[in-house]
């Protein structure tokens, strides 16, 4: 089990390392795609170094009920 934490802790690093080297974090997310576009970057971790670009591009989100 400590094996598998590890190696989603490594993973998830080299995502952030991705963020910052894109520099996706030099100014705030304007939107709510900014922070998924940063999200996914930091999910794919390792593969942002293999080509996958995760964007999004649009995102709804739901609106408060009055």
């Amino acid at each position: 089990m400590r094996f598998v934490t590890l190696i989603v802790i490594v993973w998830l690093v080299i995502g952030a390392i991705a963020v910052f080297q894109r520099g996706y974090v030099s100014s705030a997310p304007e939107n709510c795609a900014g922070v998924g576009t940063i999200a996914l970057t930091v999910v794919a971790g390792p593969l942002n170094y293999a080509g996958v670009n995760p964007k999004v591009t649009d995102c709804n989100l739901p609106q408060p009920s009055e």
